[in-house]
This record gives C-alpha cells, structure tokens and sequence, in this order.
C-alpha cells in the first residue's frame, strides 16, 4: 500500500502541472505582447543611437 501511495505522488503532480500549463497558456493568449516588443523596440532605437566613444 506504501508503494502505492509513492507512486500517487506523481501521479497528482503531472495532473497540477498540466492543469497549471493549460491554465497559464489559456492567460497568454488575452495578452498581447505589444507593450513588450513596443519596449524593445524601444532598447533597441537607443542602444544604437547611444555613442559609447569606443
């Protein structure tokens, strides 16, 4: 019964960790990545503006 019990454990934790996954890929599709990459794109315009004198 012991023996059982071990292999329960992981049992419980693959079924969290997909329902986690579906949870938290379901969230990512309501956001858009806009703000992100109008952020980089952003870094990116003033790392190349910026003169380090080198």
């Amino acid at each position: 019964m012991g023996a059982l019990l071990w292999l329960l454990i992981p049992l419980v934790a693959a079924i969290g960790a997909g329902l986690w996954g579906s949870w938290a890929g379901r969230t990512r599709k309501q956001r858009s990545d806009g703000p992100e990459l109008t952020g980089y794109a952003r870094f990116r315009e003033a790392m190349e503006r910026s003169d380090s004198g080198t």
